[in-house]
């Protein structure tokens, strides 16, 4: 489809990409959510955790929610999104990745931005001992170029899951990881490097033997994280090829269910190899939205609800 006309126009304030992004991950607060924790056995013998909450009518549509980088299913663009869904006639199944739900998972891997075996499990649980006709998709950052990235690798998709919506996605990962390494993001990066380190000591003292104190010495930047733990515990060679292999950018020609990408052009995460115009104009499923303002998952809204949390509803409905 073509560029997707947008109708974001934040105040003065949140006209500054990187205000919005701050204010939306440090500030904002989301409450009356209540969630149900479920712990997800998978095959590998690991686990993760799903947070659900529900409808405040009885349905048979559910939104899956995916978070970013280092995130939880608590982040308040993950709660506000439930909270909104729930208020409109749909369950929501939060999931936490590997090691993100406040305990370390069991296995040297985790989780990592092309990890759709794990999305595929839970989905597959989800349709086996739930009661859902309708199941749509919701993911941020990490989390929407895994979903992107499982829409189009598989040939066949569940009949279920009938749109998605991904936000603020780093479509080309080695394009973004190059973004995150200018001066005009180091304090993300060094935010993101702080709490990844953490979780590295952590994984280090469960599995000394594959991880020496001089790995966790040689991550100077994001980069290095990826070269020294995520591609060797998840059979990449290295950075790059992890990048290369797990962007979802070469499979969005293939997507087959209704998705919209809305990624803001301020934002300072993605360059230009991060806005796919040419595979949204050539594949009718896909849609591309690029309003001019709104920060990396920051698009301010009136009454505490986002505009990407509002135009997911909405999408989602005319789906």
């Amino acid at each position: 489809m073509p560029l997707v006309y947008s109708a974001y126009r934040p105040p003065f304030f949140f006209r500054n990409g990187h205000l919005a992004t701050i204010y939306a991950g440090l500030v904002r607060k989301v409450s009356n959510v209540v969630q149900k924790r479920e712990r997800l056995f998978l095959e590998d013998g690991d686990f993760l955790d799903l947070d659900w909450s529900a409808s405040s009518i009885p349905t048979q549509k559910l939104v899956v929610l995916l978070h970013g980088l280092e995130g939880d299913a608590q982040r308040p663009y993950i709660t506000g999104s439930a909270k909104l869904f729930n208020k409109n006639g749909f369950d929501a199944c939060a999931i936490n990745y590997r090691g993100c739900s406040g305990e370390p998972n069991i296995l040297y891997k985790s989780y990592h931005s092309g990890a759709t075996e794990d999305l595929n499990e839970i989905l597959n649980h989800i349709l086996s001992t739930k009661n859902y006709s309708e199941i749509y998709l919701k993911g941020f950052s990490l989390g929407g170029n895994l979903l992107l990235k499982y829409l189009g690798e598989r040939k066949q998709v569940p009949k279920e899951i009938k749109a998605t919506v991904a936000v603020s996605v780093p479509c080309n990962l080695h394009n973004s990881c190059k973004q995150l390494l200018t001066k005009k993001n180091i304090l993300y990066a060094k935010r993101f490097k702080k709490h990844l380190l953490a979780k590295l000591k952590q994984k280090q003292s469960l599995f000394p033997e594959l991880i020496p104190d001089a790995d966790i010495k040689d991550v100077k930047t994001l980069m290095d994280f990826d070269d020294i733990y995520t591609s060797k515990a998840h059979g990449f060679k290295d950075a790059l090829d992890y990048y290369r292999k797990c962007s979802s950018l070469q499979v969005l020609s293939k997507i087959t269910v209704p998705s919209l990408i809305i990624n803001a052009a301020d934002d300072s995460f993605l360059g230009t190899e991060c806005y796919p115009y040419s595979e949204a104009e050539k594949n009718p499923n896909l849609s591309l939205e690029v309003p001019k303002y709104g920060g990396h998952v920051g698009f301010w809204g009136k009454n505490n609800i986002t505009y990407t949390e509002k135009r997911a509803l909405e999408f989602f409905t005319s789906n």
